[in-house]
């Protein structure tokens, strides 16, 4: 079922989660009047459908490592199939599109556009699913589920450069990028929520209060108390499991049955 998110004023959202493996979630949004909002550190590759003024584009986006502003029209529409981390399409990779490196792909009639020499009609929030499917099966995205395989400490077979490789080319991003992006985006949430700044430190591994404020004005774009309060509008940010449990609390890493106390942040 979906869900509309508490987000106030420019942008407000809808998102669902997805049965199929290649996508994360499914998300809509529109806005009433333009604005500014904060772009924040994303860890997924997607595409997004915008829908202005009469017009339809369709955008492939990578990966995010830093909060940047970013301006909103009035009265747009979009829609967004985020992928599942490792999934990416062949022919450009997440690394391509890394940090705002947008790939707009062209037009054909004003419900469709082309991809790979073919037409393409838009997808739309209830059809994602369908619409990837077909992308899987016509061999233009696929999934590397080595990225699984690391993220849940089960790739101790896999030679370290190897597993590297395999991480940086599905994802854009290194692991301890990865998570230290998703460790931010939890810690934001908690705060969005009413979490207490200190209970925030502890639940997301920070070292102090310190540690988490430098982390989320990189990474979200402002401060703790900033997000208690509610004051800024954020991309999404939606509810998301608990870090990988080779990656707990404090900078503490299990990595091949071995805990270690590096910091990684």
């Amino acid at each position: 079922m979906a869900t509309t998110l508490p987000h106030a004023e420019v942008l407000t959202f809808t998102e669902r989660l997805s049965d199929s493996p290649f996508v994360e979630r499914i998300w809509r949004s529109d806005s009433a009047r333009g604005g500014r909002f904060l772009s924040v550190a994303q860890s997924h590759f997607e595409m997004a459908v915008t829908r202005h003024r009469g017009r339809t584009l369709i955008t492939l986006r990578g990966p995010e490592t830093i909060a940047t502003p970013a301006e909103c029209p009035a009265e747009g529409e979009w829609l967004g199939i985020r992928f599942a981390l490792g999934t990416f399409m062949p022919g450009l990779t997440p690394g391509e599109l890394r940090d705002r490196r947008d790939a707009t792909l062209p037009s054909a009639t004003p419900r469709s556009f082309w991809l790979d020499g073919s037409e393409w009609e838009y997808p739309n929030f209830e059809n994602a699913d369908t619409f990837v499917s077909r992308l899987a099966q016509a061999g233009l995205i696929t999934r590397d589920f080595v990225v699984d395989a690391i993220l849940e400490g089960h790739a101790a077979r896999l030679p370290l450069r190897s597993a590297q490789r395999h991480f940086l080319h599905a994802t854009g991003l290194t692991r301890r990028t990865l998570l230290t992006i998703e460790r931010a985006r939890r810690a934001a949430i908690l705060l969005r929520e009413g979490v207490s700044i200190l209970d925030t430190v502890h639940e997301s591994g920070y070292f102090d209060q310190a540690h988490l404020t430098r982390a989320l004005g990189a990474l979200i774009g402002t401060t703790p108390a900033e997000l208690r309060r509610g004051t800024q509008q954020l991309s999404l940010l939606y509810k998301t499991s608990p870090l990988p449990p080779h990656y707990a609390a404090h900078g503490r890493f299990i990595e091949h049955g071995k805990r270690t106390n590096r910091h990684r942040a």
